[in-house]
């Protein structure tokens, strides 16, 4: 099992779901940042928006910070965060677990790929647990990037069918990231974030789960950032992207809609605005031209599975894309620091 990112930053989880705590190691953060641990706070708890949350909602211990900050600047040693299951099961607690493979879950595969080794217990609850070691390194390198002015923003663009407003992918800016990200239930449209938690509770008294779609835009990316063929902007995105539970598709720019346009209508014209600044009329390619980023808003679609039906409890349980919206972001977030770090003059 890889557990670990390296890519001119480095990310190593460490811990089980249910083992007595989880945690992020992430390595080669540039020296001298400063980093709010409240807003790390504040970011990590969008993982469990408050139009979700019931009285079985827990929330994430706050991250002890082991290594790497000092008088609340990284010091260039590695970052350790340490996160506390204050409910985790003991190793011979598997009384209300079945043994019977579970349709949706890594059971079977597991079984196969660990020689039955593998801990059956970890399927419970791996969603929620697994990603806060991702938040929290997204919410370090959203510090150093929104340092320097770029933002990175995403919200539920989709749940079962109905669809919220799309991100402009011209104009999308600073602006339309904070207008969304600390809303109770991360929608552009609260009318339509309204419908979603109707069916999202609908589902629920069905005994149903429902999936959907992330969106998600990065403003202010310098062109010129990233490289051709394995090593480009997308790649390094997608693999942290298919690193959160419960991914099945991903797109850039107009993603799969291009299969079904004329050349000259998938094209985007290239043009110089009144600062000299070189930009394109649509945004189709999403950002990235040949794994480099162009200059215009970097912007990606990320479809999820629903979740398996068996042991569903809230409203939250009943669809994941609410609080996988700061997942999303921090994959993102991690990606472009990474390939940021090669930018002459960033740090």
């Amino acid at each position: 099992m890889s557990s670990i990112w390296n890519n001119r930053i480095s990310v190593s989880f460490f811990g089980e779901t249910d083992g007595p705590a989880i945690g992020v190691t992430i390595d080669n953060l540039p020296p001298g940042e400063f980093i709010d641990a409240d807003e790390i706070r504040r970011f990590m708890d969008r993982r469990t928006p408050k139009s979700c949350r019931d009285e079985n909602t827990r929330r994430t211990p706050t991250p002890r910070i082991m290594s790497g900050i000092l008088n609340e600047r990284t010091s260039g040693g590695p970052l350790c965060a340490f996160i506390q299951n204050v409910d985790a099961r003991p190793n011979s607690d598997t009384s209300n677990v079945s043994r019977l493979a579970m349709p949706g879950h890594a059971d079977y595969t597991g079984a196969l790929r660990y020689r039955g080794y593998n801990d059956v217990k970890s399927r419970v609850d791996m969603s929620e647990r697994l990603t806060a070691p991702l938040v929290f390194a997204g919410a370090v390198c959203a510090q150093i990037l929104e340092r320097r002015g770029i933002f990175t923003g995403a919200h539920i663009y989709q749940i079962h069918n109905i669809k919220d407003n799309p991100y402009d992918k011209v104009k999308f800016d600073r602006d339309a990231v904070l207008s969304v990200r600390y809303k109770d239930f991360p929608v552009i449209n609260d009318r339509k974030g309204w419908l979603m938690l109707e069916d999202m509770a609908h589902a629920k008294e069905a005994g149903e789960s429902l999936g959907g779609i992330v969106e998600c835009a990065a403003v202010n990316v310098p062109a010129g950032v990233g490289a051709p063929v394995f090593n480009g902007i997308e790649n390094n995105i997608a693999q942290l992207i298919f690193g959160i539970p419960a991914v099945k598709g991903l797109e850039f720019g107009a993603g799969f809609s291009t299969a079904k346009m004329l050349g000259s209508q998938n094209n985007d014209d290239f043009y110089v605005d009144d600062h000299g600044h070189v930009l394109t009329k649509t945004n189709n390619h999403g950002g990235i031209l040949g794994g480099i980023s162009s200059g215009m808003p970097i912007v990606l679609n990320v479809a999820f599975k629903p979740l398996a039906n068996e042991g569903l409890g809230g409203i939250g349980d009943t669809c994941i894309v609410p609080r996988i919206v700061p997942c999303v972001e921090s994959a993102v977030n991690i990606a472009l620091l990474s390939n940021m770090l090669d930018y002459p003059g960033f740090c």
